[in-house]
């Protein structure tokens, strides 16, 4: 397993954001996550697992393989198509830039078996589910 500095969280929006506080509404903003389905890429750091527990409610996260990675950039991944003054809003892979979130499909055979209001724990979608996260990504692209 590597290092806590290197890895990397894939963060999945599950939930809409109706009936959400402005403080979970502003997280998901940050974390550039605009609809359902929706995935991103955080570096694992205490900022950013503060900002998951925050928006824990709407959200699936846990720490992607490189094969997995490697394939949502180059199924998803779209292209930037603004100019170098834009920083911030993409980030550089094999030498393209693209932008800094997936756009995914629902996933193949739904989310779980208690559906998107319970915690991965007990048989839903939400929180924190490690390296399953790739098995959900996986049924996404």
């Amino acid at each position: 397993m590597a290092d806590k500095t290197t890895q990397r969280i894939a963060v999945v929006q599950v939930r809409g954001t109706i009936g959400a506080t402005g403080n979970a509404k502003a997280t998901l903003r940050s974390l550039r996550l605009h609809r359902q389905n929706y995935c991103t890429i955080i570096p694992h750091s205490p900022e950013y697992l503060g900002m998951l527990q925050r928006a824990k409610d709407f959200i699936t996260w846990g720490e992607i393989d490189d094969a997995t990675h490697k394939l949502l950039v180059e199924k998803k991944g779209e292209e930037f198509k603004g100019g170098k003054e834009e920083e911030g809003k993409y980030v550089q892979e094999g030498g393209k830039m693209l932008k800094r979130y997936f756009r995914l499909s629902p996933p193949r055979k739904g989310y779980g078996r208690k559906g998107t209001k319970k915690v991965f724990s007990k048989g839903g979608a939400l929180g924190y589910r490690g390296e399953k996260i790739n098995d959900l990504l996986q049924r996404m692209i």
